[in-house]
């Protein structure tokens, strides 16, 4: 299991094994949950093609009218690639526990911002492998700083400041694990729909759902979005 290509087989060229949820009450989304096309994403943070999509995606959304066109994010952490991705993931739902639908959004975004990907981001107490793995130069991957306290999640606490967000409750969220459980049924889901690597979407219209595999491009998901529509 692995990240996708860029450029990987053609958009919808699969199919869904089994159905996913349709858009729920506790679904991160920008745009109409009634619209006429959802993207579903199933992503990891620490993924590079998710980075990517993650960008290809907010284009697809500012392209069309909320009406036609909306995108719902979902978990799909892989730990054997990348064993901060779930931790991360806990960390956007603390975020959106702590500020709403918008500041899920606006902490998720920040995240892909910041990681160089590929377990990248300093998490604090939550860094693993420990200590910090090095590169065939012999540096660090990724700048690891002595946590500042025993909740202490180094780069995702100081995302959740950044926005404004009351740190001490954001690290007792993370510490809580309280949305491990949540973050596994997204995962439990894209498995069992037929997902191969991430990032992982599906396209639901009406009943119809359509897998869009890997990080396509952007005319490649506005293809799809066009024919829907």
């Amino acid at each position: 299991m692995s990240g996708g290509a860029t450029q990987g087989p053609p958009p919808g060229g699969g199919q869904v094994l089994e159905k996913i949820r349709g858009v729920q009450d506790d679904d991160h989304i920008i745009g109409d949950k009634n619209a006429k096309v959802i993207i579903v994403e199933y992503s990891d943070t620490e993924c590079p093609f998710c980075k990517v999509f993650h960008e290809t995606l907010h284009q697809v959304v500012s392209e069309y009218d909320g009406k036609d066109v909306a995108w719902v994010f979902r978990h799909w952490p892989i730990p054997q690639l990348h064993p901060k991705a779930p931790k991360e993931a806990e960390a956007l739902e603390c975020a959106a526990e702590l500020g709403g639908n918008d500041m899920f959004w606006k902490y998720t975004d920040k995240v892909f911002e910041t990681t160089g990907s590929n377990n990248m981001l300093d998490i604090g107490v939550y860094n693993t492998p420990s200590p910090t793995p090095k590169g065939p130069d012999g540096k660090p991957y990724y700048a690891e700083k002595t946590p500042r306290s025993t909740t202490d999640a180094g780069q995702l606490s100081d995302i959740a400041v950044s926005l404004g967000l009351d740190k001490t409750a954001f690290e007792q969220c993370l510490a809580s694990g309280k949305y491990a459980e949540k973050v596994q049924r997204d995962t439990n889901e894209v498995t069992a729909a037929g997902g191969q690597g991430t990032p992982h979407s599906i396209m639901i219209v009406g009943k119809n759902q359509t897998p869009i595999e890997g990080a396509q491009p952007f005319e490649n998901v506005k293809q799809m979005i066009d024919a829907a529509l």
